[in-house]
């Protein structure tokens, strides 16, 4: 199987991959192995929506070996149009499928991003890391780093944090700093590692710590996880949830159905 084997579905000058995550991780898994690396992102509507004006998101998704769509309603209006999607593909849910099959390869990963460390316990990328490792046997660690905020503004934190990355040679990187932040750290890794894979994860990684709770899986099926974030951190998501992203989505369902 081979990246070329997918065809595109086109949603408001994006192309999506018409792939499953099953896929996905075959394909990964096919190229690790013959030394190839790559990039997969995971656009949600609020990405999607960036990429209309945004030459930086663009260029993230141009750079992309996968894109693959983390948002129902982007599998609704891809139906709408004609050409559908077969599934929505989470990144959240990527974290662990990827996992176990580089697990039964032996590969190792490297996990980013994740809560501080609390006085005298660990940050969350090394707590996901280790619950990874304990759930999917054979994964190996190639390390963990949680690094502060701000690091990559100060030229040298930057450059000791792509040093320890590039250092541990991982096959793959899970890189959960949030968009845009951790596309920009990938874009930088991509040059040091060129034969690894890498994700934008988000908050998958606090997730997998059990940092933060995702939401039932009824929710993630209907297209109501976003109403789950939101219920969970109202402060920062409630500007770009229902002021920007709701009507984008609206949008973009009605103008799928129009050019069908």
């Amino acid at each position: 199987m081979t990246i070329e084997a997918f065809d595109r579905v086109h949603l408001d000058g994006t192309g999506f991959d018409r792939i499953t995550e099953a896929e996905v991780v075959a394909v990964v898994r096919e190229a690790i192995a013959v030394g190839r690396g790559g990039r997969i992102l995971t656009p949600n509507v609020d990405i999607l929506r960036q990429a209309q004006d945004d030459e930086a998101v663009r260029a993230y998704l141009d750079d992309a070996d996968l894109v693959v769509a983390d948002g129902m309603p982007l599998v609704w209006a891809s139906k709408l149009s004609g050409s559908p999607l077969p599934e929505r593909v989470a990144g959240s849910s990527l974290i662990w499928s990827l996992s176990r099959g580089l697990a039964r390869d032996h590969r190792s990963v490297f996990v980013v991003g994740g809560a501080p460390a609390a006085a005298g316990g660990q940050d969350g990328a090394t707590r996901a890391a280790g619950r990874l490792a304990r759930d999917c046997p054979g994964l190996r660690i190639a390390g963990t780093l949680c690094p502060s905020f701000g690091f990559e503004r100060d030229a040298r934190s930057y450059a000791d944090f792509c040093r320890e990355v590039a250092g541990a040679g991982p096959d793959l990187v899970f890189v959960g700093l949030g968009f845009p932040k951790q596309e920009a750290v990938i874009t930088r890794l991509r040059a040091e590692l060129p034969r690894a894979w890498f994700i934008g994860c988000g908050a998958a990684v606090n997730f997998v710590a059990g940092d933060v709770e995702r939401a039932p899986r009824w929710m993630q099926k209907t297209g109501l996880e976003w109403a789950h974030r939101l219920g969970t951190e109202p402060g920062r998501l409630a500007g770009r949830y229902l002021k920007h992203d709701a009507p984008y989505a609206m949008r973009l369902l009605a103008g799928a159905a129009a050019r069908r």
